[in-house]
């Protein structure tokens, strides 16, 4: 059988071929080579198999994987046991479990989570004469979990919560086939990577899945969910049913990072995507009525760098050219797909809204991993961007043959006390939050960390309103390190809030001066939280007038809820705790969207009222 350019024989057979035989160790051991004269030829690999591959070019394709390859679940530990997956429930719930009492003045709308969930119970590695490849810990299709707050026309509350998986194209393909067959393509022996790349296209025409199950954000009054390994997929609100791929009317081409942002005054979204072959990042302007692609450029990047965030400012677009790398090259040479260069440069570019590369001024930065911002703003003659800096990369984990949770464990211990110095190389992956300054007219940085080392911070999130231009606040989930070390996966423990033009008053080493005024809200013991963002108050006056709103869970009782935590009273109880019918796993993030007069279009006599929890049989545990 051959396939643009790549020509290999198929030979089918009821038994799985021994991976021990000669014949097969040489393959193995040269497959990366053979890849090595069609370089080309792998760039252009998923459009041009796509449109030539035949029917029986598949089921030959599939023959052989059926044969040669095995899928292994992932499995978890009892520590871990919040990241398994849930079942998807047929219909909303109403909720009647709330402890004390949602705010009069809450804002009446949809809180909304997105996070992993693998449909068949777990994530999975394969096995093959190539070598093994897993998925990594942050894969899994998307699964959206949804708090409804319904005011009725006495301003009594009603809660409703419904889950519901995002149904990408892999999604329906991998359900219809009712098991696994999409091999990983991440992480794993150089040649079981590249060979995934090579059956996935041949029988599927994509190299990989499809997840989107990382955030979710609006514009043009739609919602959205996304990954940056795909285009965005419109979801309807109510019904959290998946409605279609968003591709700007056929004018973008490529993935979105998971952070796109509004711009301040036009309503315009920015955007962001990349690719592993030229061009590496596009940048894209998105009409305020989501219709039309206004504009679009190549960074002309060397290099593919995994932006998961970009930054706006009220005339700036601001991206991070971080050494966490994706590279073919590195990969057909028998190295790792994804790998964070300890020795690679690191930079911070700001171009003017709709810019081209030329116009990018470019500021050498210290090397860092920073996968999310606070914000971005212009003050003077500086670009200020704040976000939760690390100095490597937890993604996609241990080198090959490294044990996993050995790796976490360690990544994931709490810095210990110290007057001053570096960090060993265990502790190189703890995020807080930092800033730096670029000088546009001297071409000067400023860099300096915001808080000190008693909490990693990640998940940043502020008042939406103030995206792009300065604020005062900002909120970010606590990394409970004793937690995760212990269970090898990151858990946040509790939240905190940033006063950004306020000096720590407890300050008093020297290595301290400068750091910011912290407030913590610690969760009770064993809970930990994920998706929390604020909810600004309707006629809130100050930026910080309105809540901050979060999924939790306590591993102890086995009970999920979602928080609501008065932002002007941060360290104060919860106002209100709103106990979920059933399990929810950790997840990555958040976003609410207001809607007026949702009871009318929510409620229903279908929707049952629990006052307590799901059986068991309806939550995988």
């Amino acid at each position: 059988m051959a396939s643009s350019g790549l020509q290999f024989h198929v030979h089918c057979s009821i038994q799985k071929p021994s991976t021990s035989s000669p014949g097969f160790d040489h393959f193995k051991s040269t497959l990366s080579s053979a890849f090595k004269p069609f370089w080309k030829e792998i760039q252009q690999l998923p459009l041009r198999i796509d449109a030539g591959v035949k029917n029986n070019s598949r089921s030959l394709a599939d023959a052989f994987v059926d044969s040669v390859f095995e899928f292994v679940d992932q499995p978890l530990l009892p520590s871990q046991s919040n990241f398994a997956p849930v079942d998807e429930l047929e219909a909303g719930v109403r909720v009647a479990d709330i402890g004390g009492e949602i705010p009069d003045d809450f804002a009446e709308g949809v809180y909304i989570r997105n996070g992993p969930n693998p449909m068949f119970g777990a994530l999975t590695s394969t096995s093959s004469m190539f070598g093994s490849s897993s998925n990594t810990w942050v894969e899994g299709e998307g699964m959206l979990h949804a708090l409804y707050f319904c005011k009725g026309p006495k301003g009594r509350w009603t809660v409703v919560y419904k889950n519901r998986y995002v149904e990408t194209d892999t999604f329906k393909l991998e359900k219809q086939r009712n098991k696994p067959s999409f091999l990983p393509t991440i992480e794993g022996d150089s040649p079981a990577v590249l060979s995934a790349y090579l059956f996935n296209t041949l029988r599927f025409g994509k190299v990989n899945k499809e997840m989107s199950n990382t955030s979710a954000f609006e514009h043009a009054g739609k919602m959205y969910t996304i990954a940056e390994n795909h285009k965005p997929q419109e979801i309807d609100i109510l019904t959290l049913q998946t409605l279609n791929e968003w591709d700007v009317n056929g004018a973008w081409d490529r993935p979105f990072c998971s952070h796109p942002k509004k711009a301040p005054g036009s309503g315009e979204l920015v955007i962001m995507g990349i690719d592993a072959t030229k061009p590496f990042v596009e940048v894209g302007v998105i009409s305020a009525d989501g219709k039309k692609l206004l504009h679009k450029a190549d960074l002309k990047l060397n290099r593919c760098t995994l932006c998961h965030e970009m930054g706006v400012t009220q005339r700036y677009n601001v991206f991070m050219d971080q050494p966490l790398c994706i590279d073919l090259k590195r990969l057909v040479g028998g190295g790792p797909l994804i790998k964070y260069e300890e020795e690679g440069d690191a930079r911070i570019g700001i171009m003017p809204r709709y810019g081209d590369a030329d116009s990018i001024q470019w500021f050498k930065v210290k090397p860092n991993c920073t996968f999310h911002l606070f914000n971005c703003f212009e003050d003077g003659d500086e670009v200020v961007m704040w976000g939760c800096r690390a100095l490597d990369s937890i993604i996609p984990g241990p080198e090959k043959g490294k044990n996993k949770f050995d790796w976490f464990s360690r990544k994931l211990r709490p810095i210990k006390s110290r007057t001053g110095g570096s960090i060993s190389e265990d502790e190189l992956v703890f995020p807080r939050p930092y800033e730096w300054r670029l000088n546009k007219r001297s071409g000067g940085v400023k860099e300096r960390n915001l808080t000190g080392t008693e909490f990693s911070m990640d998940f940043p999130f502020i008042n939406e309103a103030f995206i792009g231009v300065q604020n005062d606040y900002g909120y970010c989930q606590l990394r409970d390190s004793i937690a995760s070390s212990a269970s090898g996966m990151v858990k946040y423990g509790g939240l905190a809030k940033l006063y950004f033009g306020e000096q720590n008053p407890e300050s008093s080493l020297r290595e301290d001066e400068g750091l910011i005024k912290v407030e913590y809200h610690m969760l009770e013991k064993n809970t930990f939280c994920s998706g929390a963002v604020f909810v600004p108050k309707d006629k809130g006056v100050e930026e910080d007038d309105g809540w901050v709103i979060t999924f939790v869970h306590n591993e102890d009782t086995n009970i999920s809820q979602v928080l609501i935590i008065e932002a002007k009273s941060f360290t104060s109880k919860p106002v209100a705790k709103i106990t979920l019918p059933c399990r929810v796993p950790y997840g990555f993030h958040g976003a609410f969207r207001p809607i007026l007069q949702l009871q009318n279009q929510i409620l229903s006599p279908k929707i049952p009222s629990l006052n307590s929890r799901i059986p068991n049989s309806m939550s995988r545990s």
